[in-house]
């Protein structure tokens, strides 16, 4: 697909962990999401594109307690200059993690944001990249999340996919999130 789109130079890819990705608490069509993530690695990897694998480190007992089958990172992770791993205990991925100082010591002025979950680690993320000055895209099909359950008396639930695209659009007109993961392009942030 030819894009107008300009490229990026980084992807952050949130919290693409086995527990929230297969198995009985895999976010719906999951499989969909990491054929996305997984073809948007590939890319920036070919581009020579930072690729950031940011890890949630859960409360003991949790579905992504650090060092359970559930934490571990679906997508296999090629260490070097241009592809780490940041581990996190917040929802953002900048909080008490070195991710800001590592994306400003590599010149990077653009990010592609995508992962789990819509409405907290992958916004929270996307909003802090915009406040730092970052150019931040969110491709609509690249981010999921579980359905919200019902209220009784105050609503019915709200399905997953609706949960993402408001999660989305509360970032406002500065990020980008009406592209698709494939109209994402892109490049090394020290080849400008």
């Amino acid at each position: 697909m030819v894009s107008s789109l300009p490229p990026v130079d980084a992807l952050l890819v949130v919290d693409v962990q086995s527990a929230f990705v297969t198995g009985p608490g895999a976010v719906p069509h999951a499989r969909r999401l990491v054929d996305r993530t997984g073809d948007l690695i590939a890319r920036a990897r070919a581009a020579g594109a930072l690729v950031v694998h940011l890890q949630n480190d859960g409360p003991p007992g949790a579905e992504d307690e650090p060092h359970t089958p559930g934490w571990e990172l679906h997508h296999p992770v090629l260490p070097g200059p241009r592809e780490t791993v940041v581990r996190k205990t917040y929802d953002d991925g900048f909080e008490d993690t070195p991710l800001g100082g590592l994306l400003t010591g590599l010149g990077v002025r653009a990010v592609a944001v995508c992962g789990v979950m819509s409405e907290m680690c992958v916004q929270a993320t996307a909003r802090t990249a915009l406040e730092l000055g970052h150019r931040v895209v969110v491709p609509y099909d690249a981010h999921a999340t579980q359905d919200v359950p019902a209220v009784p008396g105050v609503c019915e639930a709200v399905p997953a996919a609706v949960a993402s695209r408001v999660a989305a659009y509360a970032l406002g007109s500065d990020a980008e999130v009406t592209v698709p993961a494939s109209a994402v392009t892109f490049t090394d942030p020290g080849g400008r």
